[in-house]
């Protein structure tokens, strides 16, 4: 396993509970064992917990792997034909399977080697914005205005401090849930105070060894002591470079999350077509990663005449102050959209999204049990009149 988060972990459980009793060994690049990532930027964030509480599994689940764990190692290169990854310690594994979960890192804007700017992914880049926080500064801004920049403005706000949001999109999430809807994003951190600004780029950052504002596209500054940028994701494939393997936006599986021979993926970094949206896609949520990782791991095991295509509805969900956001399926921005139950304006509502007659997504504030509905019913292929048609006899 390359890669010991989430869908890496996950799926040596797998590969143990379906009955392999050979060799595991998970290589990480980090030093902690694996750990949940979404209270990085919710509960962990705010100081509500503390990093003991989000291990994925406490130490006798993990013994009961009977792993060889690699932690603080960072595979560099495979190769393919002898399925052997070379570690930056100069060591390499072997293996009759690997599966590839490094994962992706943030994209970084320019620094100019001031300190408080900071991007977030990992247990350490959330202690190290949690100890700026407690330390309650001036002002902080954050670039993105994502899921991830979304949850951490409104941690922030949490926490009582001036939040500034800045965007390139003129609506946040745009790009994914539309402009109606992500006008309403929008409202609920102008609700809770925070001061968003839209369709504009980051030029820079000024300061004096520590960041003090950040200059816009448009000429204008805010004025920041603390700066979280959360631009979107790489995925982690340059160590893959050379090996033969298809990379293109992540590594490139079929659609039962096999790469080559022996070879599969999971979690951020794969890359497959997924025959139930006919489309190839790449997931980075933390259900995604856990199925997938699970799916993976038995197609190492599997034969070719027994392997299944990996066919999931995306589903994640995101805490923004007092609202729970949660998403399944495939939205696009042109999708048709209907809020069948609430309102937009009291902020509590689902709405369905339909392409080319067919339910292709679900959208809720507030309304878990009507996603986990429509997101079954995604999953049937249900076409979109036939999903309203059923909102409307509730």
């Amino acid at each position: 396993m390359v890669g010991a988060s989430l869908a890496g972990t996950r799926a040596a459980e797998t590969l143990r509970r379906d009955g392999y009793d050979g060799d595991i060994t998970i290589i990480g690049d980090e030093p902690h064992q694996p750990y949940d990532r979404p209270p990085l930027s919710k509960q962990l964030l705010a100081g509500e917990w503390e990093a003991d509480r989000i291990a994925l599994s406490d130490d006798d689940a993990l013994q009961d792997l009977d792993a060889d764990w690699r932690l603080g190692c960072r595979a560099v290169s495979l190769d393919v034909d002898s399925r052997t990854v070379a570690l930056d310690d100069g060591s390499a594994v072997a293996a009759d399977g690997i599966l590839i979960a490094t994962g992706a890192r943030c994209r970084e804007l320019p620094s100019g080697g001031l300190d408080g700017i900071h991007t977030l992914r990992g247990l350490d880049d959330c202690l190290a914005i949690r100890s700026e926080l407690e330390a309650s500064p001036q002002r902080v801004a954050v670039v993105g205005a994502g899921f991830i920049g979304a949850e951490v403005a409104a941690t922030a706000r949490g926490w009582g401090l001036d939040v500034t949001v800045i965007e390139a999109l003129p609506v946040p999430l745009g790009r994914i849930l539309g402009t109606e809807i992500g006008n309403v994003c929008a409202e609920v951190h102008r609700d809770n105070g925070v001061d968003l600004r839209l369709g504009v780029g980051v030029d820079g950052f000024d300061g004096h060894g520590r960041v003090e504002r950040v200059r816009l596209s448009d000429g204008t500054t805010v004025d920041a002591d603390v700066v979280v940028v959360g631009i979107g994701v790489v995925p982690n494939t340059e160590w893959l470079e050379g090996s033969g393997l298809e990379l293109d936006n992540g590594v490139v599986c079929d659609e039962t999350c096999l790469a080559a021979p022996g070879i599969a993926a999971a979690g951020d970094v794969a890359r497959w077509p997924n025959r139930l949206f006919g489309e190839t896609m790449r997931v980075e949520h933390w259900d995604n990663a856990i199925e997938q990782g699970q799916h993976a791991a038995r197609r190492l095991l599997a034969t070719d005449s027994e392997a299944k295509p990996y066919t999931p509805v995306p589903w994640f969900w995101s805490d923004q102050y007092d609202r729970k956001i949660q998403l399944a399926g495939r939205a696009r921005p042109d999708d048709e959209v209907r809020v069948i139950t609430g309102s937009t304006e009291e902020r509590r509502f689902a709405a369905l999204y339909g392409r080319a007659g067919r339910l292709v997504g679900v959208l809720g504030f507030n309304r878990p049990r009507h996603v986990m509905k429509y997101r079954n019913l995604i999953e049937q292929g249900t076409s979109f009149d036939e999903a309203v048609k059923i909102a409307e006899q509730e």
